[in-house]
């Protein structure tokens, strides 16, 4: 699978807006890196309940999404009071999982970072990944369109 990012800013079906807080820069005074990570997860999680997904629905259903690799390219600083919107494209393959492109934006459009995870649906009965994982979110999705199916 390629996980090339691209290098253009591209317009999401669901984005995530929020504000860096003070408590997520580092030494060097901007974001730390791990947290780009966590902002990068809340937009997924944003993104599914958008879909209809919520943790309850998943878990209702026995499946949950698992992040398999999780890979970020640092573009430009963010940093306290910066206004940020994090975006999720799902790019789904021909097997169990997808590839989730994530930009990091600025309030003008700066390209902050670009977070790419690796991300499959896991059955929690039989602790495998789930064999149509598209299939199985247009079921239980509202809106599947956020998700790409």
């Amino acid at each position: 699978m390629n996980t090339a990012i691209p290098e253009t800013v591209t317009v999401p079906a669901h984005r995530t807006r929020l504000v860096v807080r003070g408590y997520e820069i580092d030494a060097l005074g901007h974001v730390a890196g791990t947290v780009y990570m966590q902002y990068a997860e809340h937009a997924r999680w944003e993104c599914l309940a958008a879909a209809g997904l919520t943790v309850n629905a998943l878990l209702g259903a026995g499946i949950m999404p698992a992040a398999l690799e999780v890979t970020i390219s640092f573009r430009s600083e963010l940093r306290v009071g910066d206004d940020v919107e994090i975006g999720c494209e799902f790019h789904w393959g021909e097997r169990k999982t997808a590839r989730i492109v994530q930009q990091v934006l600025r309030a003008d459009g700066t390209l902050a970072a670009e977070v790419t995870c690796i991300a499959g649906l896991l059955d929690l009965n039989r602790r495998r990944l789930v064999e149509r994982p598209r299939e199985r979110l247009r079921e239980l999705a509202t809106a599947p369109e956020l998700l790409g199916v």
